[in-house]
């Protein structure tokens, strides 16, 4: 396998993760409309970004044990899927499940090619 095709694999899932962590964490400052108190909002700024944590921690897992993400984000995908069905517009879920599930391929394919420069190298 070529080293870039190598590296591409390695980095692209790790970024994507870092983005989508960002993106999720936009959907927390919605606590700066409601009507509470300083501490409120702290509080509630804090358990909106409980979903970024989880991604954030997941990735840190994962970053040496790729195998562990194929795992993890499509799990957190289904957990998010049955947590929330039926509350929200499908569009919602494609939005939040889909580079979820996009996560897990990437480091399953990160993992095999891994794997393949490990076969290659014996």
């Amino acid at each position: 396998m070529a080293e870039t095709t190598h590296r591409f694999l390695y980095w692209t899932p790790r970024i994507l993760c870092i983005a989508f962590a960002a993106f999720i964490s936009i959907f927390a400052f919605d606590v700066f409309e409601m009507p509470l108190s300083i501490p409120e909002k702290a509080l509630a700024l804090l358990m909106h970004l409980i979903p970024t944590f989880l991604v954030i921690l997941a990735l840190v897992i994962v970053w040496r044990r790729e195998w562990i993400g194929a795992l993890v984000f499509p799990l957190l995908a289904v957990v998010h899927l049955v947590t929330k069905w039926g509350v929200l517009d499908w569009s919602a879920y494609a939005i939040i499940d889909g580079p979820l599930v996009l996560l897990g391929v990437l480091f399953w394919m990160n993992w095999r090619s891994r794997q393949a420069v490990q076969a290659a190298a014996a």
